[in-house]
C-alpha cells in the first residue's frame, strides 16, 4: 500500500503515539483488508504491550478522522483501509473472507455511461462482488 497512515494522522493534527505509530504502520503495510482483532495481532507482533482496547481506540479515532474507511464485507466483522475518494473494487469470498481489490477501467466506463443515460453524473464508483472461488 502507498498510503503513510501515520503522515495522514499527523495531518490531521494527532498526537502519535508510540502505540498508535505502531498501528498506523501496520495499517500502511497492510495488503488486505484486517478487522480489528487481525490489526491487535499484527500490532502486538511489533509490540506485545499494545492492547485490544487501544486498537479499537485507534480505529475509532482513525475512522471519525476520515483516515480509514470501515467497510463490512460481508461477515461479521468491519475491515478497515485507508479511506479514499478514489474508484473501488472489491471481490469477496463468501466462504473463506479474503477480499480481493481491482481495477476495472472498461466496466467504470459503462457504468458513468449508464448513469449519464438516467441524467447522472457519477463522482465515485465502489462495487463489491460476492461470491466463492471455484473448488480446485
Amino acid at each position: 500500500m502507498d498510503i503513510s497512515i501515520e503522515r495522514l494522522c499527523i495531518e490531521n493534527g494527532l498526537k502519535m503515539t508510540g502505540p498508535r505509530r505502531v498501528i498506523a504502520r501496520v495499517l500502511s503495510e497492510a495488503t488486505d483488508h484486517p478487522d480489528v482483532d487481525e490489526l491487535h495481532r499484527r500490532a502486538n507482533r511489533l509490540d506485545p504491550r499494545i492492547s485490544l482496547a487501544t486498537v479499537y481506540r485507534t480505529v475509532r479515532l482513525l475512522e471519525a478522522k476520515g483516515i480509514l474507511a470501515r467497510r463490512e464485507l460481508g461477515s461479521r466483522r468491519a475491515r478497515y483501509e485507508p479511506n479514499g475518494d478514489g474508484n473501488h473494487f472489491h471481490l469477496i469470498d463468501k466462504e473463506s473472507g479474503s477480499v480481493v481489490e481491482f481495477s476495472a477501467p472498461e466496466a467504470e466506463t459503462k457504468l458513468r455511461e449508464i448513469a449519464r443515460t438516467q441524467g447522472f453524473e457519477v463522482d465515485t464508483i465502489k462495487i463489491e462482488l460476492f461470491g466463492r472461488r471455484p473448488k480446485a
